[in-house]
Order: C-alpha cells, then structure tokens, then sequence
C-alpha cells in the first residue's frame, strides 16, 4: 500500500509502464488483427467485423462502468484496483490464447457467433483489468505535480505497443499464422499480469474512510441522472466532442489493414513496416503537442490537430505508393494521437475525485460504446454500396473501397463543433 506522494517510486513507474504497455499491446491487437483473422479465415463479409467492434465495445462500456464502480467501493487487504488488475490480466491472457479455436468451427454462421462472443469475453476481462481498474489506479497514485509525468509514460507505452503491434504482428502472422501469434500475446500478458499486479502498490485507504453509504444500484443510478450533467458541463461538452472524433476515426480503423492489404495490394510484412514507421513518427509528432497543450491551451491544440488529422485520412485514400502511404498515415495518425493526448489530459483534470473509477466508466460510453456501434456500421454501409465484389473461402463479401476515410475524415470536423461553445482559457 501506498499514500498520495509527490514523487512516485521506481517500483510504481516500473509497474505501471509494464503494465500500460502490455494492455495496450492487446488492445491494438484486438482492434486490428481480430478484424483481419475474420476477414481472412472466416467471411470477407465486413458485417461480422461491424458486429464484433459493436459487442466488444458494448462489453468494454459496460464492464467499465460496474467494475469501476465497484473498485470505488472496494476496500480489501489486497487493496483498492490490485484484485481488479491481478486476476483480470490473467483471465484476459487466457482468453486471448483461446479465441482463435473458434476457426475449427465449421458452420460459417456458427463460427461468426462464437467469435463475437469469443471477443466480448476477451473484452471483458481486458476492460476490468485495465479500463476500469488500471487507469482509475493511475489516477489515484497520481498527483498535480505528477500527472504530466504519468500521462507521459501511459502515452508512451500507448506508442511503443503499437509499434510492436504493427510491426512484430503482421510479420510473424506472415511466417507463423494466427494461432502461434496469439498463443504468444496471450502468454504474454498472463505473465505481465502475475508479476505487474503481485508489484502494484495500491493506494492506502484505511477500510473504515470514505466508505460508500449508499447501495450500489443507487451509486451506478447517479450515472444517468441529469444533475450529473449538470454539475460536469465543460466534462460532457468534452465527451461530445471525443465521441464524434472517434466516430469518425472507426467509420475506417476497423477495416484499415483490409484495405490496404486486398485493395492496394500491401502485404502484412509491408504493413508492418509501414506502421512501425508511422507510429514512431508519430511519437516524434504528437508528444510535443501534448506538452505545449500544457503551456498553451488544450482546446485550441485538439482543434489544429483533428483539422490536420482529418487531412491525412482524405489524402491517405489518395495514395497507393508506400512512401505515400506513410506520409499521409504518419499524418493521419500522428495528430490523432495528440489530438488524443490533450483530450485525455483535460479530462482527467475535469474528473470528480472521489468518483475516478465511475467516471471513466461514463467516459467508455462517449469514447468505446457509441463510436463502436456507429461507426463500424458507417463503414460497413458504405463497403456495401460502394466496395469491390470478392469471394473468400467460399463466401462472399466486398473489399473496402477509399470512401470510408474521406467520411470519417469529414464526421472528424463535425466533432469540432461542441468545441465552440467551450471558453477558450489557458
């Protein structure tokens, strides 16, 4: 256990960069290679992609919401988040190992069920361990000297798994398969989770202080609840705003290595080359927007970076040539990301906090939930009406066509909007 301190312990940032790092590696997994096993092993149909996004992302919401809820009210010998994080990333490793056994299942319809399924169950462990009580555990060890620092190193880890997600997991899909390649991630994150949680020191709280006096139905109740709003505008105008950007980012980020691999031809080595590439430039790009974010102003920042960000996506459908297709990658996804960085930060300085954990349940909602369902099923509308005819183990379905970015790009802009009415201070 520990107090609130203005420095952190060396053993605290180890334990929470290996544990952000390997999190994060598993979710960007899970938001490319999942989609791609289904399109390459199961359906080039785009529905059952649309399908899997939206259960996975109702399943992340939820799950954030009751157990981040619940680890408020939690006051154990174990601690506060550390049951949540322990067992949860080792019941997420496993049921990453197990996910791809649905493909021995025959009966396409059958197959498409399970692996929705498959998905929700890996989903739910995931956004207990990490959505839930990892990054509300962030927030609590984290101080107003120190957040900047932890915001750092939970972004970089954010950038290094993606790197090693992009470029370690199209290679090795290439030369090893599907089933080795997550046997290996799901090895992984079991044993980050054994030795991260058994080192996390839990916030101290004394089993008798601010202990919940009203029952928890009535607690997640106050969710809904309209004086909830109203006491958090500029923290709801925010997630607005991150709701209509991520939209637009998902209306084309579900089926981005589908497209580049059976519509311009890419490889996943290439791919993986590719987005190695982009996301270390973009390291190099978006955190110094964080910083001056900090020293200018967030909102003006989110505005110069989704502007910029939703350039890139209109000129990444453009392009078929490689270097081409970093350049504008680099420039799609490195302003995301630090579009990304100042939201994020602003909104964590926005939350309650005695009510971290609940929060950032809301949060899921605004972020995962809502952006999952529509957007994904924008783009697979679109891929319908506008894609290229194919036929994939004997089953038909359509190659996504360049029209998936340019609307994304352009719901990105809209997002702008909630912004306006938002004070523009330091």
């Amino acid at each position: 256990m520990q107090t609130v301190a203005s420095r952190l312990s060396s053993r605290t940032w180890f334990t929470m960069f290996a544990l952000a790092f390997t999190g994060q590696i598993a979710w960007a997994v899970e938001n490319s290679w999942f989609n791609t096993f289904v399109y390459d092993t199961i359906t080039p149909d785009p529905r059952p992609v649309a399908w899997m996004v939206a259960a996975s992302a109702i399943t992340a919401t939820l799950t954030t919401l009751l157990m981040g809820t619940l680890s408020d009210r939690t006051r154990s010998r174990w601690g506060r988040r550390r049951p949540f994080i322990l067992f949860g990333y080792i019941l997420w490793g496993l049921s990453t190992v197990l996910f791809p056994t649905v493909a021995y299942i025959k009966v396409t319809g059958m197959a498409i069920f399970m692996v929705v399924v498959a998905d929700s169950i890996m989903t739910f462990f995931g956004s207990t361990a990490n959505d839930a009580a990892f990054n509300a555990w962030t927030a609590d060890v984290a101080t107003s000297e120190t957040r900047g620092r932890v915001e750092g190193v939970l972004n970089l880890s954010v950038f290094l798994a993606q790197i090693v997600a992009m470029v370690a997991a199209g290679m090795l899909i290439d030369r090893l398969g599907y089933f080795i390649f997550f046997y290996s991630l799901g090895g992984i994150v079991m044993l980050v989770g054994l030795v991260g949680g058994s080192l996390l020191q839990d916030l101290y709280l004394p089993e008798e202080s601010n202990l919940p006096r009203r029952s928890f139905a009535s607690e997640f109740a106050e969710l809904i609840e309209i004086n909830t709003v109203r006491e958090n505008r500029l923290l709801f105008i925010l997630l607005i705003f991150i709701m209509l950007s991520s939209i637009g980012m998902e209306v084309s980020l579900p089926y981005l290595i589908i497209y580049l691999e059976n519509y311009v031809g890419v490889t996943k080595t290439e791919f993986s080359i590719i987005g190695g590439a982009v996301m270390a430039g973009s390291a190099f790009v978006a955190i110094p927007f964080g910083i001056l974010a900090d020293k200018w102003s967030k909102r003006n920042m989110i505005f110069v970076a989704t502007i910029l960000s939703s350039l890139g996506g209109i000129l990444l459908s453009l392009v078929k040539t490689l270097p081409l297709l970093s350049l504008t990658g680099l420039i799609w996804q490195a302003f995301s990301v630090a579009m990304s960085i100042a939201s994020v930060a602003w909104l964590k300085d926005l939350l309650p906090e005695e009510r971290r954990g609940k929060f950032l349940g809301i949060r899921m909602i605004f972020w995962i939930a809502i952006p999952m369902v529509i957007g994904p099923w924008i783009g697979s509308t679109l891929i319908q009406n506008f894609g290229i005819p194919t036929m994939s183990n004997g089953q038909a379905g359509f190659i996504p066509p360049p029209i998936i970015f340019q609307v994304g790009s352009v719901i990105s802009l809209l997002a702008l909007i909630p912004l306006l009415f938002v004070e523009n201070k330091k």
